[in-house]
C-alpha cells in the first residue's frame, strides 16, 4: 500500500501509521512515499480441517491493497508455493500477454503460472485452505513457513527452506555485485 504524506516540516499533512510493516521511504517532489512489503518469516501449522492462518502482517498488507485473499501457485523455480496479490498476478498475466501468442514460451508461462493459480479467500479468522496439489508440490505435511519476498511471499516446508536458504545466501554472496543501486542511493545513502 502506498501512502503519501508531506515531509516532517509540514506537520499538517503528517500521518500516524499504525501498521505492522517496515516503511521504505523515497523522496519524490518533497513528498515521502511509504510502501509496505511482505517481510520476515513466520511459521504456522495446518489445523485439523486443513486450514492455515496467514500471518497478520501479510493479511493486513493484502487488505490495504483492497484484497481479502491471496493468489497461490506452485513455484517452478523451487519446491515452494508462490503467493501474491491480485494486482501482482494481473501484472504477470499482462507480461505473458505481451509475448507472441504463437510462441511456445507464452504457453509455457501461462500453463506454469496461470493455469495452476488458485484464488484463496481468507476466512473470518484469516485462514486459507491450501489445496492438496499445492501442499504436495511443496512437500508440506503440517508445519510451513511464510517467507516474505518484498512484493510477494512464498510458503515452504521448513526443512526444505533451511536448505534453500543456505544455498541462497552463498549464491547471493557470490553475486552481490550484480545488485545495482539506483543513482540517488549511490549519491546519498547507499554507500
Amino acid at each position: 500500500m502506498l501512502r503519501t504524506v508531506k515531509n516532517e516540516r509540514d506537520s499538517a499533512f503528517d500521518t500516524k501509521l499504525n501498521n505492522p510493516y517496515i516503511p521504505i521511504y523515497s523522496q519524490l517532489w518533497n513528498l515521502k512515499i511509504i510502501k509496505y512489503m511482505f517481510l520476515s518469516t513466520y511459521e504456522n501449522k495446518l489445523d485439523k480441517k486443513g486450514r492455515v492462518s496467514v500471518p497478520a502482517s501479510f493479511r493486513s498488507h493484502l487488505s490495504n491493497l483492497g484484497y481479502n485473499g491471496v493468489i497461490c501457485y506452485p513455484s517452478f523455480n523451487n519446491l515452494s508455493i508462490e503467493s501474491c496479490s491480485q494486482d501482482r498476478i494481473e501484472k504477470i498475466s499482462s507480461a505473458i500477454d505481451y509475448l507472441n501468442p504463437f510462441e511456445e514460451k507464452r504457453d509455457f508461462f501461462a500453463t506454469s503460472i496461470l493455469a495452476d493459480s488458485t484464488n484463496l479467500q481468507f476466512d473470518s479468522e484469516g485462514r486459507i485452505s491450501l489445496s492438496s496439489k499445492l501442499l504436495k508440490h511443496a512437500k508440506i505435511k503440517n508445519s510451513m513457513l511464510f517467507v516474505g519476498q518484498g512484493q510477494t511471499f512464498q510458503i515452504w516446508e521448513p526443512t526444505a527452506f533451511e536448505k534453500f536458504k543456505v544455498t541462497a545466501r552463498r549464491k547471493a554472496n557470490l553475486n552481490r555485485a550484480s545488485l545495482k543501486w539506483e543513482k540517488h542511493f549511490n549519491n546519498n545513502e547507499g554507500k
